[in-house]
């Protein structure tokens, strides 16, 4: 294994002179093009050059999609793949892309990264630390624009990897409905991502991490009043098995939804005149 010159800018992100031989799955690198050819050999697409200044996401498993010149010289920038806040196969579609310099996203991260990797004094420091949380949101941006810009089948498997992703947290959602302390923020954590890649999945199926969230509690309390096994149960006792810290709240998302009040709806499952779950307004 080649020996590898390191630079620790912080915890989230480090310097490299250098890939390592051997793959890190836990780590995705961004190559900065300081100087020299760096040939890029995508699957069926022609090969593309980089210039100084530009940058291409690497993978050490996947050393054959870079082509180098003798006389190239680039810096690497290592972070958690996890702190990006994007799903494993959408990571893996921006390795080998080149990211140009000149303009955009592309412009920003490369001007910000040069500057980091050129003020030695930050790199041990706490401003060191304040920069590099800065560079990985820039990351994480840049990674989402570059899926965002993929068109044709490419495009599909980023949607369908989305949906999977979406389809476990909901399944995550159901098996803590009833744990107040349940957030976009303990979601994110449990599924390795981060907060706003999370609001971005529940934005795109058309609603929020909340209001699905709210929703599903509202639909188990809804069940639960209905039985009329549980009549005697109170309305306090239910909303707070389900994750309601205030009755008083949860009265009134509970008459918003479905048009009458939790203690209305208990009391009509109780009578057994109609059928409750018809005469309830459901969204």
């Amino acid at each position: 294994m080649t020996e590898l010159s390191m630079t620790r800018v912080s915890d989230l992100v480090r310097m490299l002179s250098a890939m390592p031989d051997e793959g890190e799955g836990e780590f995705l690198y961004l190559g900065l093009h300081v100087r020299g050819t760096v040939a890029l050999t995508r699957a069926g697409e022609d090969e593309a050059f980089l210039e100084p200044g530009d940058m291409v996401f690497c993978d050490p498993a996947r050393r054959d999609v870079l082509r180098f010149g003798e006389d190239c010289l680039m810096t690497y920038f290592r972070t958690s793949r996890r702190h990006l806040g994007v799903a494993e196969p959408d990571l893996d579609r921006v390795v080998g892309v080149p990211v140009r310099h000149g303009a955009g996203m592309g412009a920003l991260v490369s001007g910000f990264l040069s500057a980091l990797a050129a003020e030695a004094e930050f790199h041990r420091s706490a401003m060191g630390d304040r920069l590099a949380r800065s560079a990985v949101d820039l990351l994480a941006v840049l990674v989402m624009e570059l899926l965002q810009a993929e068109t044709g089948p490419e495009a599909s498997g980023v949607s369908k990897a989305g949906g999977e992703m979406l389809s476990r947290i909901r399944t995550f959602i159901e098996e803590h409905l009833t744990e107040p302390e349940l957030s976009p923020e303990s979601i994110a954590r449990a599924h390795h991502i981060s907060v706003r890649y999370l609001h971005k999945l529940f934005q795109d199926d058309g609603t929020t991490v909340g209001q699905w969230v709210r929703q599903r509690r509202l639909d188990a309390c809804r069940q639960e009043l209905g039985r009329t096994s549980n009549r005697r149960t109170t309305v306090a006792a239910v909303a707070h098995r389900w994750g309601f810290s205030s009755p008083s709240h949860f009265s009134r998302t509970f008459r918003d939804a479905y048009g009458m009040s939790p203690s209305e709806w208990q009391a009509l499952a109780a009578s057994g005149v109609g059928s409750a779950d018809t005469d309830a307004r459901c969204p």
